[in-house]
């Protein structure tokens, strides 16, 4: 389907907001959590362009942040800003025992405020799904994701909470109906399914007709689809014709955190914005730098800030050029010199 028949359709009523329990998210549009990127900053970065209907934290080890509590030490950087920030605002956690979600589930949606708890069942890094056993390791055991989430449902209420999965461990062990069912009866608010096994990685194409088999399957929550939405015309093709009710954006956004804003229009059928010019996406750069130099200091807060300068880079000319310069600036100074370079005016 060609653009322009792609916002046609968009402007049909079938793109409501998404709800998810007491929570309205409009536009259905879910940023996704990505460890080391999903902090503080690069969230204020998406919310001024605007077009994020719910940003997420960086994932959290539910462990760690009792661990910490329990020690008398401050809240763990992930949850850098989240007290303060606007809303709405989910913050994912991971963890294999239902209590310790359940105490650190209550403890973000009555003491942090957010919005949404989400439980990660779909993480496929081996630090978390083998050596942990928690994450994607968990997608072999329906009924146990569906013990966790009731107990963090009933801690969290009226704090909606809801799952992040993918297709199954396997391409031979797809259960994704059965992992999102039992999300659903355990008192689920909503279930985001990658359309990736754990054991594809990041390999391959998302797989979005298995993510549409599992609508069927839901009586009440919705279902939320996620995996290779790299411009507003995919996100209004999977909306159209995929049957999810909200879509959520995440490597993609990293580079272009516009992407949002033009997805949001896409969706109301309305002109796509243009991409910022190279002076607007350097200025963006360095408030991006500047937020981050605030809570890190200018040596860690420059080299935190070289993997998200490089994703401005991707597909552009003299990008590797680009991407030496930045991996060497150790300070303000350095950063700014490099874009200066890179996007001139």
């Amino acid at each position: 389907m060609i653009a322009d028949e792609m916002l046609a359709a968009a402007r049909s009523p079938a793109f409501p907001p998404l709800v998810i329990g007491p929570l309205l998210v409009d536009p259905p549009l879910l940023a996704a959590p990505m460890a080391g990127f999903s902090n503080y900053a690069y969230r204020q970065v998406l919310r001024g362009f605007g077009g994020v209907g719910l940003p997420c934290t960086e994932m959290l080890s539910a462990r760690g942040v009792l661990g910490r509590h329990a020690r008398g030490q401050v809240p763990p950087q992930r949850l850098w800003g989240v007290r303060e920030e606007p809303r709405p605002l989910a913050v994912q956690i991971w963890d294999n025992d239902p209590e310790t979600l359940a105490e650190v589930g209550r403890r973000l949606a009555h003491e942090f405020q957010a919005s949404v708890v989400d439980i990660n069942f779909g993480c496929p890094v081996r630090d978390i799904s083998e050596k942990a056993r928690s994450g994607s390791y968990l997608l072999r055991w329906p009924d146990r994701i569906g013990r966790i989430v009731a107990a963090a449902a009933a801690a969290c209420r009226p704090v909606p909470v809801t799952a992040k999965i993918r297709l199954g461990a396997t391409r031979d062990t797809i259960n994704a109906i059965d992992v999102a069912q039992a999300v659903e009866g355990a008192g689920g608010a909503a279930v985001t399914v990658h359309g990736r096994t754990a054991s594809e990685f990041f390999r391959g194409k998302a797989d979005w007709d298995e993510i549409a088999r599992i609508r069927p399957h839901l009586a009440r929550i919705p279902l939320v689809g996620n995996g290779d939405l790299t411009s507003a015309q995919s996100v209004v093709e999977a909306m159209r014709r995929y049957g999810v009710a909200g879509v959520m954006i995440g490597r993609a956004a990293l580079g272009r955190p516009w992407l949002f804003r033009q997805a949001q229009a896409a969706l109301a059928g309305q002109p796509i914005p243009p991409d910022p010019t190279p002076a607007q996406q350097q200025a963006l750069l360095l408030e991006h730098h500047r937020l981050v130099v605030e809570r890190f200091g200018p040596q860690r807060g420059t080299i935190l800030m070289r993997k998200f300068a490089c994703r401005y880079a991707q597909g552009r000319p003299a990008a590797r050029a680009f991407r030496a310069a930045v991996a060497h600036a150790a300070d303000a100074q350095q950063f700014a010199a490099a874009l200066e370079q890179f996007f001139p005016h």
